[in-house]
């Protein structure tokens, strides 16, 4: 797979349900979701593997915008040696890792400085807002499909804008579509049967239960 890519689409229908339209108990302080649909859109470039899933929440505080990146929501926390000083790749101890767009960032701004050179980082997971595993069936069992491994270093975690920028929080539900785009989807997945896992989190750092999609093929989602 020459190149992999994510983003995300339209969000349809976030506020379809607010304020005293419906008792306080139908809503959660922590965000519940439940899997809503999934569908291959198979074209001559890239493909979308689009999900689908409806969420409720009690105070509304779903999504993050692009000027979110303050702490907890920062991209990356950078490593530091005993010293306090940034590890770059070219003096990096015995136990870092090979070059990899996960584990190291190239001329980072620390600080509000511009470092010209590569550094060591772990990725914030609180950056991101919406988590999506991929399993693969094999011999009768699922196993969970690591994009973060080689040779991929990519992931398919992401973010879907606030639903709200004032800060008053109202019980809202709806369904959120989130769009994965990839040129292999077929070179890698072909006639296995997959399931995707996905997961939502709150800016109070809730995070949602967990809501499985069926058990397909991407042949099977093309039929739908």
């Amino acid at each position: 797979m020459s190149s992999v890519k994510k983003y995300i689409a339209i969000i349809f229908g976030l506020v379809l349900s607010y304020g005293c339209v419906t008792p306080p108990d139908n809503f959660p302080s922590v965000p519940e979701i439940s899997f809503e649909d999934m569908r291959f859109v198979n074209t001559a470039g890239a493909d979308s593997l689009v999900i689908s899933i409806r969420f409720k929440d009690a105070e509304g505080d779903l999504g993050l915008n692009p000027t979110d990146i303050d702490p907890p929501f920062q991209p990356v926390t950078f490593r530091r040696n005993q010293a306090g000083s940034l590890i770059n790749y070219s003096n990096r101890p015995p136990e870092a890792p090979i070059f990899n767009p996960i584990d190291w960032v190239i001329n980072p701004i620390v600080n509000n400085v511009v470092v010209r050179d590569t550094i060591w980082v772990d990725q914030n997971p609180n950056h991101n807002n919406i988590f999506v595993k991929f399993f693969i069936k094999r011999n009768g069992v699922f196993s969970e499909f690591r994009w973060e491994d080689p040779p991929f270093f990519t992931t398919f975690n992401g973010r879907f804008p606030r639903l709200f920028n004032s800060t008053d929080g109202q019980p809202v539900e709806g369904v959120l579509e989130y769009a994965m785009l990839s040129f292999g989807w077929q070179s890698i997945f072909r006639n296995d049967t997959i399931r995707i896992d996905v997961q939502i989190q709150d800016r109070a750092l809730n995070k949602s239960n967990v809501a499985s999609s069926p058990e397909v093929t991407l042949n099977q989602i093309n039929r739908r």
